[in-house]
C-alpha cells in the first residue's frame, strides 16, 4: 500500500528592510509573493505592508506578530506542518532582533525547513537616506532594549567615527543621558530621523546637548545618527531634497490611468493623492463599433486614428470578442495623438505610421497629415474611435483635407462619484500643494464632484485645451510642458518647483516671510 506523503511548507523570516518598499531584496519579494501565510511586526510600515498585499496571493493571509518568540515560532511551524509557506516579515534585517533570533533558534530545533532573508538594517538604511554617511570605525544597531546598550563603547565609537542608532522617539532622552555620564562631547553633531525612508521623512540636526529638545513631536521608531557625517547631510541629503518632496499632489484620473502618474511622482518625493473623476464605460449600443471592425477587416479604411489609450484598449477588447489579432490591421496605417496612445499601440506589435512630432494634440496631429490624393490613396476613408465627448476639431480638419471620416464613438466618459468629504474638504481649502489635469474632462468633473482648487494650488495642466478649460472655469494655470504627455506634464511640475525653490532661496528673510507662495517649498524658507 503506497502512503501519500503530506506536503510540507517553508519557513522564512524576511527583514523588510528600514520602510521604503523599493529596498525590499529579489530574494524577499519572491519569498513574500509565495506565501500562504505572513506574519509582521509593528515596525513594518503600512504603506510597505500595502505594496507586499497588492503582489501577494489571494487567500494570503496577513495577521500581526503577537507573543513571545515561541508564540510566533509555533504559528510559523504549525503553518508549515500543514502545508503552507509561512514568513515572518520584520523591519529591517531578522538577525537585528533579539526575539526573532530566538523565533530562528526554536524552528531550527523542529524537521521544518526555513530560511533566513537579510534586510537593509534600519540604522543604516535611514541614514543613508538622510545624507548622513558613516565613515571610519562605526557602530549601527537597530535597538530594542536601550538598557542593553553599552554607552561606554558608544561613546568610544562616537568619538573613533559614527553612530547610528535605530531606537524608539520614546528612548532618546536616555540616550543623551547614557553619552554624556559616558565622556561623549555634547557638541558633537547629531542627526534624528523620523519616517526614515518614507513618504513624510524629516531629520533634524543639532548636538548631543540639544537632539531631545530638536526631536520633540518625533513618535514611532526613529533614528538617531551621532558624528562627523551628520555635517555632511548640507551636500549628501537626497530623499529629503527631491523636488517634490512633501508635496501633497491630487492625481484626477480614472482608476487605471492615475497609477503611472502616481509613480512618477512619488520618484521626485510628492506625495499623490488619486480621485478618479470620470470612469470610462462601453457606448450605449455598439452597432457603430461593430460596423468599424467589421471595416476594418474588409479594407475600407485608409488610417485609423487613436486620441487617447482609451480609444486603443476599446477597439482591441471589440478585437477579442471576435477572434481577431493585430494581423487584421494589415495594410491599415495607424497615427496617435502622442506618444502614450502609440505606447499601448505598441504594446500589441504594432508600430504607428505617424505621431506629431511637435504638438501632441488635435492641431498637431493635423498639422502633419496629408491630405487625401485620390491617386496615392485609393482608399480615402479614416477611423476616428473616441469618446462620445469628444471635440469636433479633428474630424473636421480631416474632412477639409479630402478624407472621408467615420468618427465612432469607442467609448464613455461618465461623471465619477465625489470623493471623501475630507479630500473635498482639502481641495476647496488648499490642503494640496498641486492638481495635475490631463484632459479638459478632468477639470470639468473635478469641479463637478468636489469643487475649485483653492488658489494657493499649483495647477498643471497636460496641453493647451486642457488649459482653456481650466481657465474657462475659473483657475490659474501655472504649469503647461512643452510636449503633451504625462512624463512631461510630471517633470514640468519638478522643474517648477525647483524654479521656486531658487526663486525663495534667493529672497531676502523678510520678503521670504511675507510671500504669497505657498506649499512645502515656500514653508522651508520661513
Amino acid at each position: 500500500m503506497t502512503r501519500t506523503r503530506k506536503p510540507v511548507g517553508r519557513i522564512a523570516f524576511v527583514g523588510a528592510g528600514p520602510g521604503d518598499p523599493g529596498l525590499l531584496t529579489r530574494r524577499a519579494h519572491d519569498a513574500l509573493v509565495d506565501a500562504d501565510q505572513v506574519v509582521y511586526d509593528r515596525g513594518v510600515p503600512e504603506s510597505l505592508l500595502d505594496a507586499v498585499r497588492a503582489e501577494a496571493k489571494e487567500d494570503t493571509q496577513f495577521s500581526p506578530a503577537e507573543g513571545a518568540p515561541g508564540d510566533v515560532a509555533k504559528v510559523l511551524i504549525s503553518a508549515a506542518r500543514s502545508g503552507q509557506n509561512a514568513v515572518h516579515l520584520v523591519a529591517g534585517d531578522p538577525f537585528g532582533h533579539d526575539s526573532v533570533v530566538k523565533e530562528v533558534q526554536a524552528v531550527a530545533r523542529t524537521a521544518a525547513h526555513f530560511e533566513v532573508v537579510p534586510g537593509v538594517g534600519q540604522a543604516e538604511g535611514v541614514a543613508t537616506y538622510a545624507g548622513v554617511p558613516l565613515p571610519g570605525v562605526r557602530t549601527a544597531a537597530d535597538v530594542e532594549d536601550v538598557s542593553t546598550l553599552d554607552f561606554d563603547a558608544l561613546a568610544a565609537a562616537v568619538q573613533r567615527g559614527s553612530l547610528a542608532l535605530a531606537v524608539d522617539a520614546g528612548d532618546l532622552a536616555a540616550i543623551r543621558d547614557g553619552l554624556l555620564a559616558a565622556g561623549a562631547d555634547g557638541t558633537t553633531d547629531v542627526g534624528v530621523t523620523g519616517d526614515g525612508t518614507g513618504e513624510t521623512q524629516y531629520t533634524t540636526t543639532s548636538s548631543v546637548d540639544s537632539f531631545v529638545a530638536a526631536a520633540l513631536g518625533f513618535t514611532g521608531r526613529v533614528v538617531l545618527t551621532v558624528g562627523n557625517g551628520v555635517g555632511q547631510r548640507d551636500n549628501l541629503s537626497w530623499w529629503e531634497n527631491r523636488p517634490l518632496y512633501g508635496w501633497k499632489v491630487l492625481v484626477p484620473r480614472t482608476k487605471e490611468q492615475a497609477g503611472a502618474m502616481s509613480a512618477r511622482l512619488r520618484a521626485y518625493g510628492a506625495i499623490p493623492c488619486e480621485v478618479p473623476t470620470i470612469a470610462v464605460e462601453p457606448p450605449r449600443t455598439p452597432a457603430q463599433m461593430e460596423r468599424a471592425v467589421k471595416g476594418l477587416v474588409d479594407g475600407r479604411y485608409a488610417w485609423v486614428i487613436f486620441t487617447s489609450v482609451n480609444a486603443v484598449r476599446a477597439v482591441w477588447e471589440k478585437f477579442a470578442e471576435h477572434g481577431l489579432d493585430a494581423r487584421h490591421f494589415g495594410g491599415v496605417k495607424i497615427a496617435c495623438i502622442g506618444e502614450a496612445t502609440a505606447d499601448a499601440v505598441r504594446a500589441f506589435g504594432i508600430q504607428p505610421e505617424l505621431i506629431p512630432a511637435g504638438e501632441q494634440s488635435s492641431e498637431g496631429l493635423l498639422a502633419e497629415f496629408s491630405p487625401h490624393d485620390e491617386v496615392l490613396d485609393p482608399v480615402g476613408r479614416v477611423l476616428l474611435p473616441r469618446a462620445d465627448i469628444a471635440t469636433e476639431t479633428l474630424a473636421a480638419g480631416l474632412t477639409e483635407r479630402g478624407w472621408e471620416v467615420d468618427d465612432v464613438t469607442a467609448y464613455r466618459t461618465v461623471r465619477a462619484a465625489p470623493p471623501p468629504a475630507e479630500i473635498r474638504d482639502a481641495i476647496k481649502s488648499g490642503g494640496f500643494d498641486a492638481v495635475l489635469f490631463t484632459s479638459s474632462s478632468t477639470v470639468r468633473n473635478l469641479v463637478g464632484i468636489a469643487g475649485k482648487p483653492h488658489a494657493r494650488t499649483v495647477v498643471a495642466v497636460i496641453g493647451p485645451k486642457t488649459a482653456e478649460t481650466a481657465t474657462e472655469f475659473g483657475l490659474r494655470v501655472d504649469v503647461q510642458p512643452p510636449h503633451a504627455s504625462v512624463p512631461d506634464l510630471v517633470e514640468a511640475l519638478a522643474g517648477y518647483a525647483v524654479e521656486l525653490r531658487e526663486k525663495l532661496a534667493a529672497m531676502p528673510a523678510k520678503q521670504r516671510r511675507g510671500s504669497k507662495v505657498q506649499g512645502p517649498t515656500a514653508l522651508r524658507f520661513r
